[in-house]
Parts: C-alpha cells; structure tokens; sequence
C-alpha cells in the first residue's frame, strides 16, 4: 500500500510544467488532486520515477463563458466548484454538469479532485468523460510547440489511454454549446463507486417536442461512446421506450467481475430512458 519511489518536482507555471515533462520523458506523470493516479501508484498499479506537481498553477483553476457564450474549465476547477458553481456559471444551459457532480465518489473526493485530472485519467465510466464526449468538448493542451485543440471524439482512445503526449499538459476544456435539455444518469453497486453502466443524453426540444438529440454510454466499451442508432430514434420522432432499446441492442459490453454483458444491457436499456425522462422534465 505504498508507492515505489519517485521523485518530486514542483511546477510554477504551465510552461515550467511542459518543459519538465519533456525533460523527464515517459516515467513523468503530472499530479494534482491525485484522487485517481495516488491510488494507482499506492497498489503499484502505476509507478512514475518523476512526479510533476501542477497543483500550484492557479491560473487553471476557473470557470467561465466567453463572448461566444462557450463554457471554458480550466483543469484544475474541482468537481465541487462545479457542483457549488459560486459565480452561477453555469446557469442557462450547463446545469446538467452541477447535477452531475453529485455521481462523482464523496465530497472529500470532489473537493480535491479535479476535472482535468479526470478527464486525462480517461475511465470509461467517469462522468466527465462521458459529458464531454456528449456535448462535444474541446480540449486544450500546451506542449513543447504550443497549442492545439483536440476534439473529444479524437481525445478518448481506450482504457485509461488519451490524445495526450507524455510532454503535453491539459490546460482547459470547452463546451461550446448549451444543454438545457441534458441530463446524466448511472447505476453504482453503492453510491459513490465507480460506475457499471451510466448514460447521458442532450435533447433537441422545439416548442415542447423532442426534435432529435444526443445519447451517450459510459461502462460499455473502452471509453465512453455516442450511439447514433439511438440519436436516429430521436430524430425520428420514436418514443423514450424505442431510443433506450435502440441503445441497448447497439451496445456491446464484456462481461465482467461486477456484472454480465446481458445485465449491463439491461442496464443501458433503464438508464437511457430514465435520463431521456430526466432531461424533457428540465
């Protein structure tokens, strides 16, 4: 239950954090809540040499639109930042991510976690993950050359895998457009653990009818997914009932320890419908 041994270096801002990733190479990992890569390194599940610690860099710690109405996180905002959202932020359209922010683990984990550090973690059931890949997140990362963006569609390549190079550092996610009919929904064997299955949808809602929309699935595949055959239910106008069983029957998940494939089904199957309610009732 410890962590093999490291080394420590502080990083006192992103190009100081850049430059030393790249100095130190693959056996770097940068750290800032720690909620996720802490554990790992303690049952030697992962075991960085160098450990670069971006916590101080303040300047990544913010929420807010800009002139275009986008929602811009730095990577270092906290999941309770998000889900307290002080300066009401997220107001008129994001408030599908303050009610989300309640899946994530306990407040000690929220308080200290990060929505940076859980996006690069990459768990194909984590809630920002799946956020992201439904409403169409950007992602800007700083490297040796300087800037990019990276669609979510490109960012999420598997198991705990991202876009990411070793000397790249997530500085900010954008959401571009507003959700006001979105919402997230999971199943947990208690509240708090990780995720089996979880879903989330964004509806197109025009003077009270569902026009089409957006589903997403985390818990079903190596990362989280859209599933189009469900959104066509949508744009067809086909019932709840028909878009959760579309989902459900384009979804293809291994079974494992926690659950069978026929059960995660079942599974995709209740909780879309049940965020498809969730999301018109807003």
């Amino acid at each position: 239950m410890k962590p093999a041994p490291f080394q420590y270096h502080r990083a006192r801002d992103v190009a100081g954090a850049v430059r030393l990733l790249a100095e130190l190479g693959d056996d770097a990992k940068a750290i800032a809540g720690g909620q996720s890569l802490v554990g790992m390194m303690n049952f030697r599940l992962a075991r960085p040499h160098h450990l670069v610690d971006i916590g101080g860099l303040r300047e990544l710690d913010r929420m807010h639109r800009d002139a275009a109405g986008a929602l811009r996180i730095g990577a270092l905002t906290t999941h309770h930042t998000v889900e307290r959202d002080p300066a009401g932020t997220l107001a008129q359209g994001f408030e599908v991510m303050r009610r989300a922010m309640a899946w994530i683990g306990h407040l000690p984990i929220r308080t200290r976690g990060t929505v940076g550090g859980s996006m690069a973690h990459a768990d194909a059931t984590a809630e920002w993950c799946l956020l992201a890949v439904l409403l169409d997140a950007e992602f800007v990362v700083h490297g040796p050359l300087g800037e990019r963006s990276i669609a979510a569609g490109d960012f999420f390549l598997g198991y705990y895998t991202t876009a990411l190079a070793p000397d790249e550092l997530l500085v900010e996610i954008v959401f571009p457009r507003t959700a006001p009919h979105a919402a997230l929904t999971e199943f947990a064997e208690r509240r708090g653990d990780f995720a089996i299955v979880a879903a989330a949808v964004d509806l197109d809602v025009v003077d009270g009818a569902v026009r089409g929309g957006r589903v997403a699935l985390g818990g079903v595949a190596a990362a989280a997914i859209r599933v189009p055959e469900a959104e066509a239910v949508l744009t067809g106008g086909g019932s709840f009932d028909a878009c959760a069983s579309a989902a459900a029957a384009a979804a293809d998940p291994a079974g494992d320890a926690a659950c069978g494939s026929h059960y995660r089904k079942d599974l995709v199957r209740t909780l879309v419908r049940r965020a498809c309610e969730e999301a018109m009732s807003r």
